[in-house]
């Protein structure tokens, strides 16, 4: 099979394309032929051993998939060999084989295509594991998104429209906060032509904002807690801006708020049925026409550091999407 590796911690450019063995299921695996890999903020990152954890070298970059089942193992009875899938993978996905956990391998329904499926997982599952798991997000509060064009920021914007707040999003550009607009946010903020506290307290009557889903830190984090209700709840998702904010914690005990880590990967490893549940919900909503990610561009495989490139160089709305096979 053929595949992204990397043998070295760098930039996307550093990335090799070869030939690799076929893979053998152990008794738990299922192996797929990946049909598309989605493209995630958090792999710009592995790439460079800046991630929470480090793969051993070498190793292929990847984690949300979509495909068809080639082979699986002994223990595995809720697919079959031809079954369309979609999963996720701590790492693996940039092939046109990967070996998913069974636990982690899902049926794809036949409406949703192989690029849709493989941009919905880590998107979707991160983004209602906040809200729901971890802000306990409530009908009638207000949810200000930051990063919100992005892949898991979107999709924030999304569900907090489905679980009935009124969605405030912010990002730093205007073109992006179209397509945020599109996607159901009452209100926008262009976080780099507006002082992002004041704008907060103008758009909530001096209220401010009862959740803030947080995937990008750097300066504009402290900002906008400066801008959170009393008894609100601080999302800490991600560091997409690329630096890790300091948080004054006078901060937390004037607001009587809470600052709350959101890290989806291990909620899904930790607690399997927690995230089957929220899965099965979140299938539902995009059966019933809900939820659609926005695919930005599709890579193909031999051009994944394009792909990663554009990851990091902002340039993405929304998902882009590696075609494997």
């Amino acid at each position: 099979m053929k595949a992204i590796v990397c043998k070295q911690f760098g930039p996307p450019s550093a990335l090799v394309f070869e030939e690799l063995d076929d893979l053998t299921p152990k008794e738990n695996e299922v192996i797929v032929q990946v049909k598309a890999c989605g493209v995630n903020f958090p792999d710009t990152l592995i790439i460079q051993g800046l991630y929470q954890f480090k793969p051993e070298l070498p190793f292929t970059p990847g984690s949300d998939i979509a495909g068809i089942v080639k082979e699986v193992g002994a223990n595995i009875t809720h697919v079959k060999s031809g079954d369309e899938v979609f999963g996720f993978v701590m790492h693996g996905g940039y092939a046109e084989e990967v070996a998913v956990p069974g636990n982690a391998c899902f049926k794809k329904p036949p409406m949703m295509d192989f690029p849709i499926a493989a941009s919905f997982m880590m998107a979707y599952g991160t983004s209602y594991h906040a809200l729901k798991d971890r802000a306990d997000l409530q009908s009638g509060e207000t949810l200000l998104v930051l990063g919100a064009s992005g892949g898991v920021g979107l999709a924030a914007v999304e569900l907090g429209k489905l679980m009935g707040a009124k969605v405030i999003a912010a990002a730093s550009n205007d073109q992006k906060l179209q397509l945020c607009a599109a996607y159901g946010a009452d209100e926008i903020i262009n976080y780099t032509d507006k002082d992002l506290k004041l704008k907060i307290k103008e758009l909530t009557n001096g209220k401010g904002v009862d959740v803030i889903y947080d995937p990008v830190g750097g300066e504009y984090s402290e900002m906008a807690i400066r801008g959170m209700a009393w008894d609100g709840r601080y999302l800490v998702v991600g560091f997409a801006a690329g630096s890790i904010p300091k948080i004054p914690l006078n901060l937390a005990l004037l607001k009587g708020c809470s600052i709350v880590g959101v890290f989806w990967g291990s909620f899904a490893v930790k607690t399997p049925k927690k995230n089957m549940q929220n899965t099965m919900e979140l299938m539902q909503w995009h059966a019933e026409g809900k939820l659609k990610p926005h695919i930005h561009k599709i890579y193909p495989l031999e051009d994944s550091s394009s792909a990663l490139k554009a990851m990091i160089n902002r340039e993405v709305k929304g998902k882009i999407v590696i075609q494997c096979s």
